[in-house]
This record gives C-alpha cells, structure tokens and sequence, in this order.
C-alpha cells in the first residue's frame, strides 16, 4: 500500500443527497490522493454507491445533490452535460458490482473493450485491436487473441470482472471507483482482481475509492478507510488505526460482525439421513451437424459423502469446481452416476412420481435470492407454493396458519404476506428463501451460497438463524461456500472440490488449521490471508 500524501486526486466537501426533499446523504467530506486507495466502507442501504454516484452526476434525475465536489483541479458543481459525458470513461472510471449486467449480452467481448475507447480516442482498424489486446494483457485475461471475440456468457465471473476493468482503465483515469468489485465471487479470484486492482492503480497513479462491506477486504487493500451510516460519515482515518482502535460504536459493530462460533453438536447416535457412493456426472453436448461429436465434460468425478442428522457438511471450491453440480446431483437435478441414498430409500432409481414423493424431504436455498423468488407473486403465495403442492388437501386457512408459522421461526411478521420481493432487504429475500424451504418440515436443507451477497452484520443474523432451526429441527445441511470463515462457524465437516475432483475431507478445524492439499492451502491463505 502507499503510506505517502501526494496530489489529491478528489475530494467532497460537505456532499449531501437528496430524493426530493429526504435526505439520503448528510455532509459527506472525503478526499484521496494519487496511488491511493481509500474505502468507503457500510452496510446495504448506508449511502455508501449514493455518495460515489452522486459525486460524479450519475444519479437519477429526481436526485439532487449539494456541497463541493472536485477531481483535481476541476469544480464538477457546474458541468454541462457534456463537459460529464467527457469526463465520465476518461478521467474517471467505474468497476460495477455485477459485471454481467455491467456489459451488453449481444455484443462480444472486444467491440466493448473498443467502444470505451473510442468514445474518447480516434482509434480504428487494428490500432484499435492491439489497443484492446493490449488492455486484455493487461488485466490478465488469458488467451486474449480467443476471448476478444467471446460473448460475455461464455467468461467466467472473474473473467467478466477483468473485462469491465479493462474498459474502466482503457484511457489511463485519474480516479477509479470500485463498487463491491468482488461480490459472489471466489476468494481466490477475489484476491486476484483486487491485486490487480492494486497494481493498476500504483502504475498508472489513479486514486481509487474502493466500496465494500467486507472489513477483510479493507484490512488488506486500503490505505484510509471512511466508514458511514445512513448517510453520515462515522470515522475516517488510517485503515490499521481505525480498525485497532475504532472511535464509533457502528465502525465497532461492523469489526465484530464476524461469523463466529461453533456449529451445533451432532447427537451421537444420529443416523444418516443421505449417502452417496461414487456419485459422478458427465455432460455431453450435442453432436454438430456433420461434424464429430465433442468430447463429454467430466463435471464431478467420482464422489462419496454421508450426511448425518443435525450435522453440516461444508462443499468448498473456486467457480466451475463442481459443487453446485454435486448439489444438483444429490437432489437428482441433472444427470449422474452412483448410488443416492435418503435414509433407507435409494433415490437414484425412484421414477418421477416416486421422486416427487421423497423430494419435499430434501430442499434447496438459491444463491440469489432475489432472483429465486418470482417477483409476481406475493410472499405468502411463493411460501405455500411447495405446501400446495405436496398436500393439496389443506384448505386456505390452514395454508395461511403454516406460512404465518413458518414466516415467524425465520423471524418475519405476517406483515409480509401480502407483500412482494422488491418491497424486502437482501437479509430479508434470504429469510423468505429459506422460510419457503422449511414449510415442507425437510430433513435436508441444501444452502448454495446463501450468504455470498449480504453485509457482514446480516449474514451474521443468518448463521444464528439457521443454528437455532438445526438445534430445534435437528436439520442437515449441505452447506455450499466460498466463503470459508463461514464454513468454519457452519460446518462439522468440510469437503473441497478443485475440477470436479475431491482433493481433501475432514473435520473443519482441523482441515483449516492442518490443510493436507497445496490448493487447500491456497485457499486459506486467500480467505484468512496467510501465508502458504
């Protein structure tokens, strides 16, 4: 990190934001120099994205915005909208949180990279192409000739990630924000996108302003550190100084948000509740018109795992290292390999009546929330569907009395019922998911990723949560993460998976304390930041 104090790069002096006349954002003042990074740290809703956002005009139109705003030398109070257009992709350049929604699904990889640069620079022809292969080397995107002719759905998540840095540097910005740049992704290629991030801003000098939630983040990349909360600046300060010594309650509660505990005892004599032996899945695509057929892909190789009640089996792994797929596999979701046991029934030969039987016993909490529940329906609708479905003999009333129930043991009031999606936090959309898994009374909860997008605090709430219904239900989860100091207040045992291979299996604390394998190691050292 750099210690010294340069040229201030920008600064806000007394910001405030306003949606008509309530105010979003009191008096935020901040300021970061070249080559260094200063983090905008709070939860969801705490005017973290507004206050970037406004600064630069980026801002719906019913937005007003107060107090002094300057990159370098410029006042930016009083820009036409094309001294913005201009200034905007030239001196200053963004990294959104979702980078698939940051780019156009209908064009390929390198008209965009192309487009960010020739919106400021007269390239054409192949100086425009070795410009944009040239920003492709230089995030690190392999095989650049390849990939500046892919669709963005054919990236990875951090490839996709690298892509919308390349367009936020292509004309070498004064200032870079970066708005939660690692949400939902790996802690390893989290690491790496914010080295990157890191070493792009050193080279080139550009101040950047970097927005999280996550204190790990900031521990190790951000040189200052301006906390805020609902709108208001907390403290600001040296980022090892503030997080030793912070001076505000909030900043000391978002410190003490970390996931923590133990997960809840397993009772001795409990019984296995599903097994799996040599459980393997294989995709093969179809056969091209008169070409040969495409080797299969080996997306799981052959597993084995037991689950026994009330315990968690924690599935570890980078994007694309099948654990989604061995999730799929086990609920009988996609094609497999192998024998599938649910207590005594083994359901790898259940027909589909039969299956549909067994399958409210084992149930699944998406990743996303918001995306997972249907955002035509009502909660008590998206709740009771499964319920309707299974016995439909119970009557309106008696529906209601169970999602009421159920809505209660995740902690929502019936307020919720007539309400939709939209009207909820992040926190909230989880409780909804998870409440619309246990109205079926399951045995197995399989939860892919069901912390990845929320705030430290929330996710906190969750873990508590989903350890007090495992101690009443004595419930099993299979619990899907990349998040691995989560897993290590979740799981009793843990199972990493590198390409489709399991590499390593044990005990969580012994696995985190003691790694065996090398990718293991790797991993640990990305999410607690040891050395290897």
């Amino acid at each position: 990190m750099t210690g010294t104090v340069d040229k201030i790069v920008f600064s806000l002096e007394k910001l405030r934001v306003f949606a008509e006349n309530t105010p979003l954002v009191h008096g935020v003042s901040l300021s970061i120099a070249a080559g260094e990074t200063l983090a905008l740290v709070g939860e969801s809703g705490s005017g973290k994205t507004m206050t970037a956002m406004a600064a630069l005009n980026l801002v719906p139109p019913n937005i007003r915005v107060d107090g002094r705003r300057s990159l370098g030398d410029t006042r930016l109070e009083g820009l036409s909208r094309r001294d913005w257009e201009s200034l905007h992709g030239d001196r200053v350049g963004v990294v959104f949180q979702e980078p698939m929604s940051a780019l156009n699904p209908l064009h390929r990889i390198g008209r965009q990279i192309g487009e960010a640069i020739t919106l400021h620079q007269p390239l054409r022809g192949n100086a425009l192409r070795e410009r944009v292969l040239d920003l492709m080397k230089q995030v690190r995107l392999p095989r650049a000739e390849q990939l500046i002719n892919a669709w963005p759905h054919e990236l990875s998540g951090g490839q996709r990630q690298r892509v919308v840095i390349a367009m936020a540097i292509a004309n070498r910005p004064e200032l870079l924000i970066a708005d939660e740049p690692t949400t939902a992704l790996d802690v390893t290629v989290a690491r790496e996108i914010l080295l990157l991030l890191r070493e792009l801003a050193d080279s080139m000098g550009m101040a950047m302003l970097l927005i999280t939630h996550d204190l790990n983040l900031v521990r190790r990349w951000a040189d200052r550190i301006c906390v805020l909360h609902r709108g208001r600046v907390q403290e600001t300060g040296i980022t090892r100084e503030v997080l030793l010594h912070p001076t505000s309650v909030y900043t000391q509660s978002l410190i003490e948000a970390e996931p923590e505990g133990q997960p809840v005892p397993v009772l001795e004599q409990a019984p296995e509740v599903l097994s799996a032996n040599d459980l393997s899945v294989v995709f093969q695509g179809p056969r091209p018109l008169l070409k040969p057929r495409p080797d299969a892909f080996v997306a799981l190789q052959p597993v084995s795992l037991t689950l026994r009640q009330g315990e968690t089996l924690g599935i570890v792994g980078e994007s694309g290292s099948g654990k989604s797929t061995l999730a799929q596999a086990l609920l009988r979701l996609v094609r497999s390999s192998g024998e599938i046991w649910l207590g005594d029934t083994r359901i790898d030969q259940l027909g589909n009546r039969a299956l549909r039987l067994e399958r409210r016993h084992m149930q699944i909490v998406f990743q996303d929330p918001f995306g997972a529940l249907s955002p035509r329906m009502t909660i008590e609708d998206i709740v009771s569907e499964g319920l309707c479905f299974h016995f439909p003999e119970l009557d309106r009333r008696a529906l209601r009395d169970r999602v009421v129930e159920t809505l209660s043991s995740v902690g929502l009031a019936t307020d919720a019922l007539a309400r939709y999606p939209h009207e909820f936090s992040g926190g909230q959309r989880a409780r909804i998911a998870l409440a619309r898994a246990l109205i079926l009374h399951p045995r197995i909860l399989v939860l892919d990723e069901p912390t990845s997008s929320l705030d430290r605090t929330v996710q906190k709430q969750l873990i508590e949560l989903l350890r007090t219904l495992q101690r009443e239900r004595q419930l099993s989860y299979l619990f899907i993460s990349h998040d691995l100091a989560v897993i290590r207040a979740m799981a009793h045992r843990v199972m990493v998976l590198k390409e489709g291979e399991m590499v390593e299996h044990g005990p969580t604390p012994e696995v985190i304390k003691r790694p065996r394998h090398a990718y293991t190691r790797q991993l640990i050292a990305a999410a607690f930041h040891r050395s290897d």
